[in-house]
Formats: C-alpha cells, structure tokens, sequence
C-alpha cells in the first residue's frame, strides 16, 4: 500500500479495526486520525441537570478518545482523534475529505435483518461517496 500519507480510521463499536489501521500506518510510516461518530442529540437540554452534558450526549465520546488514545500507546503510534456527532457515514466522508485522506479503513458491520430490510448500510455508502478508496476489515 505504498503511497498512502493519511489514513482514517472510522471506529465502530468494535476495536478491531483501530488496531489493523494503527498497524497498517505505522508499518507504511502514515499519518492516522482515528473518527468516532456519535449520533446526533435533538432532545430538549434545558430539561437536564448534568454538568458534563456534552460527553452524555456523545455516548461517551470522551471515554472513547481515552481508549483509542492509550490504543496507539500501546500499539507505539502517534493519531490524532476526533469525535463527531451527527450520521455516520455523512461524518466519514466529510472527514475524509476535509483531513485529504488516502485511505479509509473501516470495519465490516453485521448486517440484522432490520438494516437488510430498510437498506441501511454504513459501509455501502461511505464506499458510494468516499472521496479516497475504502478498506474494509472484516470482524
């Protein structure tokens, strides 16, 4: 895979695929950010009491920053991380766009029969608007 500078690396809910993108750069010297979307929140904040209403918004996004962050220490790389909020696959293609990626590396979802019926598949349209090639490492 020569040739490749910047990487993103979408999380789902798995880790797996943090580390096959972390190994991956580090072994062809690339530049990595890593990208947890969280959902978009469109209840009424006036009617909570927490302090930190941000990071329960974000499904726990600073959690998430934490683990991926002591990840990369682990695995000897250096990453920038992001958190997003909004749709998925949306917020993937835009970052990719936006940080000029060679490359996005995302797991493979298990498809429920629900998201088979309605045809909601992230990978399928990240990989229809992405604006690098896709990898996709199977779970």
């Amino acid at each position: 895979m020569k040739g490749i500078r910047k990487a993103l690396v979408a999380v789902n809910s798995s880790m797996d695929v943090v580390h096959h993108g972390i190994r991956l750069a580090r072994d062809e010297k690339t530049w990595v950010t890593v990208l947890k979307v969280v959902p978009a929140y469109d209840g009424d904040i006036d009617l909570t009491g927490i302090k930190d209403l941000a990071d329960v918004l974000g499904s726990g996004g600073a959690k998430a920053a934490s683990e991926l962050k002591e990840l990369a220490r682990f695995e000897g790389a250096l990453i920038k991380t992001r958190i997003e909020e909004g749709d998925i696959d949306k917020k993937i293609v835009e970052v990719a766009a936006e940080e000029r990626c060679d490359i996005i590396i995302m797991g493979a979802q298990k498809k429920s029969l629900w998201n088979r019926l309605i045809g909601r598949n992230i990978v399928e349209r990240v990989v229809s608007h992405a604006p690098c090639p896709v990898l996709v490492v199977g779970a």
